[in-house]
């Protein structure tokens, strides 16, 4: 038993590096979007753009790691993952222009989008019932440090050695977490899987056993990601929109981010002794209030007061969706599937942001764009109370 609590141990902080270093990456990109934007002079348009790429290339990542972590197995994909993540952000620190920088972040998604599907598959192979799914949000739960880590170099960091230095940093973080993935357990029983191509293990994701999870699934992770990306991508220029220093925003920005760990571990207790669906119903709604909340906040106070809960809220629902996908796929597709689920979401994840940028371009206000949010994560319950599954697949 101890042993077993010691494997878990590792597994959940090696596992958790993905998470880690995925947000650290998409906070990062967040902070350096006001630099790049008064430096190069880009528009709106051109920044919304720069963040968008880079969830085109994780749609990718998603998809196409998802299936080969099926085919080829899931430690060597997601050590592939992250030499891609880092050999991304090294030619990031040499980008001459926008143009490049739009290009090296295609790739630099790639490996991004791959990660976290496999990362979650990986968990879900070694546990199951209720401790797969606390383990689930658990391993989600380490997104908030990477944030918190990114908010922080922003803060202290770049203002002193500027955002291309930053980036360097983070790529020789990611070098450590490639040494601590080598002692990932390498999984049995993969023969019946590896002989599955890629078109048919899709028309598997989409046969009647799994088409109504896939297609709800699919949706709320649209739905979540296109809220998160499109909010917390734009939340530094948006606090500079609002009047406050760019500085200043960094600093609103890490006492926010702290908001998300206890949402995190509220929801891998309450998972546990309560539906899942009841309580990823409770997020979202706490995310739709605190969503509207910010768009309409017009004060220091209020803006860190709203902006808390939407960080508590909105990763707590991303950890619990993290915890539902990979449980609805049998092993030998469940990459593919989690993987397929994500990319879905990845459009999301592009569109959010690009769309804000869109709408900020053509006079939209603050309050009325947040709006935009409410709706689409209104559609979301929706979904989610009449059309997920609550039961997971029997391994």
């Amino acid at each position: 038993m101890d042993e077993d609590k010691t494997t878990g141990s590792k597994l959940l902080w090696v596992i958790g590096t993905a998470w880690l270093f995925d947000a650290l990456d998409v906070a990062l990109l967040s902070f350096v979007m006001p630099v790049i934007k008064v430096s190069w002079q880009l528009t709106a348009g051109q920044l919304g753009a720069v963040s968008a790429v880079t969830s085109l290339g994780m749609m990718i990542g998603a998809l196409g790691c998802g299936y080969l972590a099926d085919k080829w197995g899931r430690k060597p994909v997601l050590i592939g993952t992250l030499l891609l993540f880092s050999l991304g952000n090294l030619l990031l620190t040499v980008t001459p222009n926008v143009e490049w920088f739009l290009v090296v972040r295609l790739i630099t998604g790639i490996g991004l989008g791959g990660e976290l599907p496999v990362a979650a598959t990986i968990i879900a192979d070694h546990f199951t019932g209720t401790q797969r799914s606390r383990m689930l949000v658990l391993v989600d739960s380490f997104w908030a440090f990477g944030w918190i880590v990114a908010a922080l170099l922003s803060f202290l960091i770049m203002p002193h050695i500027g955002w291309r230095l930053t980036v360097l940093i983070t790529a020789l973080m990611g070098l450590y977490a490639l040494l601590m993935r080598r002692h990932l357990p390498v999984e049995q029983g993969r023969q019946q899987s590896e002989k599955i191509a890629f078109g048919q293990a899709l028309r598997r994701v989409w046969s009647v056993e799994y088409r109504r999870s896939t297609i709800c699934l699919s949706i709320l992770w649209f739905v979540i990601m296109f809220a998160y990306y499109g909010m917390f991508l734009w939340l530094p220029s948006v606090l500079v929109l609002r009047g406050f220093s760019l500085v200043h925003g960094f600093g609103y920005t890490v006492l926010m981010s702290l908001a998300q760990l206890p949402g995190y571990y509220l929801a891998a207790w309450l998972i546990g002794v309560v539906k899942r669906k009841a309580v990823l119903t409770t997020y979202l709604i706490g995310t739709v209030v605190s969503a509207a909340a910010f768009g309409l906040a017009n004060n220091p106070v209020m803006i860190i007061i709203s902006g808390a809960w939407l960080s508590f809220f909105t990763l707590g629902a991303w950890g619990i969706m993290i915890a539902f996908t990979p449980g609805q796929f049998a092993p030998a597709v469940r990459g593919i599937g989690m993987g397929f689920a994500q990319s879905i979401g990845r459009i999301g994840a592009t569109i959010g942001p690009f769309l804000v940028g869109a709408l900020m371009a053509l006079g939209f206000g603050i309050t009325a764009i947040f709006m935009v949010f409410v709706a689409v994560l209104l559609l979301g319950i929706g979904v989610l109370l009449l059309g997920l599954p609550n039961q997971e697949h029997a391994d």
